[in-house]
């Protein structure tokens, strides 16, 4: 490798990072907090099965699921301004990101509410609380913890889908490569260079993953052996009772 390769990827480096830390993190961080509140909306009303929400529903995910993400940003960013509607390249990126990752995520939610036991709604039922005081202090934490490896996923997805937001001119990491190979004519070593980036921001949230799930792991059994000391102390209660009688 000569002397110039090394000053190109010595140059182009800090060039490239600092829109990814500007731009491709922020961008991936608001799309997928909004995709995370469509995916629980559109999750709770297939969940509660209200047919006519539950059919729009199907059909949003349906839709979105069918159609390749490239397509949305182009029919979002140059098709909706021919309706009169103009969207800035940033806003347009999020707002095609949270829906289309709003779609998938809604089907790993919908999954692991399901896998909730109904015995458990039965019960809130019986203490008097409310469809949605049900939902919120029962069933979504226990469904969330089921969900957060699969939604961990999803935003590392997420992060290299990115990259696509360079085709409605978003100045993100990709594009800013793509204008320096302009300049220098060194796709290869540039490609690479920018891979490797979002490798560490992948690696990164991978840490974060493994390090939220052994949290959660350590939560679980903690409340496991909370609820057995609580079962084991009726038990002995109820023994004592039928002692005494």
């Amino acid at each position: 490798m000569d002397e110039r390769l090394l000053n190109i990827i010595a140059d182009s480096f800090w060039k490239i990072l600092l829109p990814g830390l500007t731009v491709t993190i922020p961008l991936t961080a608001v799309s997928f907090l909004l995709a995370l509140i469509i995916a629980i909306v559109t999750a709770m009303v297939q969940f509660a099965n209200v047919r006519v929400l539950r059919q729009i529903a199907r059909f949003y995910v349906w839709v979105i699921r069918g159609t390749p993400v490239l397509v949305q940003l182009f029919v979002v960013f140059y098709g909706l301004p021919r309706a009169g509607i103009m969207i800035n390249p940033f806003p347009a990126a999020v707002l095609v990101f949270s829906i289309n990752e709003g779609a998938y995520a809604s089907e790993t939610v919908r999954a692991a509410l399901e896998s909730i036991p109904k015995g458990q709604m039965e019960a809130g039922y019986c203490c008097g609380l409310s469809y949605l005081q049900i939902m919120r202090r029962i069933v979504l934490p226990q469904a969330m913890r089921t969900a957060f490896p699969p939604l961990s996923n999803s935003l590392i997805g997420l992060l290299k889908e990115t990259s696509l937001a360079a085709n409605i001119t978003v100045t993100e990491m990709f594009m800013v490569t793509q204008r320096i190979v302009a300049r220098t004519y060194e796709p290869l070593v540039l490609y690479i260079e920018v891979g490797f980036i979002y490798l560490v921001f992948c690696t990164i949230l991978t840490k974060l993953q493994r390090i939220c799930e052994r949290k959660l792991d350590t939560y679980e059994k903690v409340q496991d052996y909370a609820a057995d000391r609580r079962i084991g102390g009726l038990w002995k209660r109820k023994e004592r009772s039928g002692g005494q009688r």
